[in-house]
């Protein structure tokens, strides 16, 4: 199995009543609220807590990247990529992920990747996203086209890294008379892709179909097994059988030396969900053209009062009790995550530690005991239930769709 450390990195250090007045904190709410010089503090601790992730057995450090928000620092998660590269010797670098529909230029993208994988030795796992939705509206890019643009650049990205240039791409959304990037990865074909994400049934599709695998993050059980059952019939449709090393999951586990003190940071968790900081309006994280016409419509209705959230924003103590959240020493949380492991069966897993206003010191002491109590337990049941990820059983990069890029190659 492959182990993971992950936090959103948000900006805390703000006050999260004017956010909650302001009514959302993603695109519109003012950025006079940010303080540079907290922000220089935060991402200090942050670099430090993920050389400690490193120092305490970690397999993997995942990064993603949000705009205009609080809830996330990492404005281009590229930039801060490049410092892990420099200061950590053994952890993959997992970028989840870039988002290309807001990329203008995929080839300077496929070259900060490149840099990125070269400076790290070869240890970069290149996620792709689609972006959030609130998220095109800030980089003022279509929503409409946001699919079609996360296919051509991934499709353009791919062809940089893999055939030697000089070669023309004329795509529908991007164009370029010379593509000859003299930074390409050092790793052949090309780097790992990983695609996260939650409610997108055509993004699983996409996924399997080029045999990547697909990260839920921090779906219900049911919800999860849904999406293997999804990504399953699709990868038997393209040629082959998926199994663990296909499948990922991002849980949220907070440990401490007590519950007490466990339960108290893992209410920060609830900082994403609204009840700090508020997040985006309903219609913003879906602008028209972005989801498939019956989700745009669960979002419009729920933003006029009609209906429920339809992603659901169950209590702190409900999603405790569901496993959603596990807080506790870390004896007391390996049980839940045994069941999840038994369940939903990923060949790679994402923990994601601390959240909020989570201090640098508490935050330190959970990847300590993560690194020291839980992840050795968890690669006991890994083994016990033969979940292998995919470096374990040399899983392919992406075969399915290696017979296209020939393809591309000889027009």
């Amino acid at each position: 199995m492959h182990l993971m450390y992950f936090t959103e990195q948000p900006m805390s250090a703000y006050d999260s009543q004017e956010g909650l007045k302001f009514g959302a904190t993603a695109l519109t709410f003012s950025n006079k609220h940010f303080d540079p010089v907290a922000g220089s503090r935060l991402y200090n601790e942050y670099l430090e807590q993920y050389v400690l992730a490193e120092d305490v057995g970690v397999d993997g450090i995942m990064l993603n990247e949000h705009h205009n928000a609080p809830f996330c620092m990492q404005a281009k998660a590229n930039v801060f990529a490049s410092a892990l590269a420099a200061v950590t010797k053994r952890v993959k670098i997992v970028m989840l992920g870039n988002p290309l529909p807001l990329a203008e230029d995929p080839i300077r993208l496929a070259e900060e990747l490149a840099m990125i994988d070269m400076i790290s030795k070869g240890r970069l796992v290149s996620g792709f996203v689609r972006g959030g939705g609130q998220e095109q509206l800030a980089t003022g890019v279509n929503p409409a086209y946001n699919r079609e643009r996360f296919e051509e650049a991934h499709d353009l990205i791919v062809k940089a890294w893999t055939q030697p240039g000089p070669f023309r791409w004329e795509g529908t959304h991007y164009q370029n008379r010379v593509v000859n990037p003299w930074a390409v990865p050092m790793q052949k074909p090309y780097p790992r892709v990983w695609i996260p994400g939650v409610v997108s049934r055509e993004t699983i599709i996409w996924a399997a179909k080029q045999r990547y695998p697909y990260i839920a993050l921090n779906t219900s059980i049911e919800a999860t097994k849904q999406i293997w059952k999804t990504y399953d019939e699709a990868a038997l449709e393209a040629g082959y059988v998926s199994g663990p090393e296909n499948r990922g999951y991002l849980a949220r586990i907070h440990v401490a030396e007590t519950e007490e003190k466990a339960l108290q940071n893992a209410r920060q968790f609830m900082w994403m969900q609204g009840e700090f900081t508020g997040l985006a309006h309903p219609v913003w994280s879906s602008p028209s053209g972005y989801f498939s016409p019956s989700q745009r419509r669960n979002f419009v209705e729920f933003a006029s009062g009609r209906s429920v959230s339809p992603r659901g924003r169950p209590s702190f103590e409900q999603q405790v009790a569901d496993g959603m959240i596990m807080a506790g020493t870390p004896k007391q949380i390996l049980p839940r995550v045994r069941t999840l492991l038994q369940e939903t069966r990923p060949g790679i897993m994402a923990i994601w530690g601390n959240d909020g206003n989570v201090t640098h010191e508490d935050a330190k002491t959970c990847i300590r005991l993560l690194g020291q109590e839980v992840m050795p337990a968890i690669r006991e049941m890994a083994k016990e239930f033969d979940l292998k990820s995919p470096f374990e059983v040399d899983a392919p990069v992406g075969l399915a769709y290696s017979k296209d890029l020939k393809k591309v190659a000889a027009e």
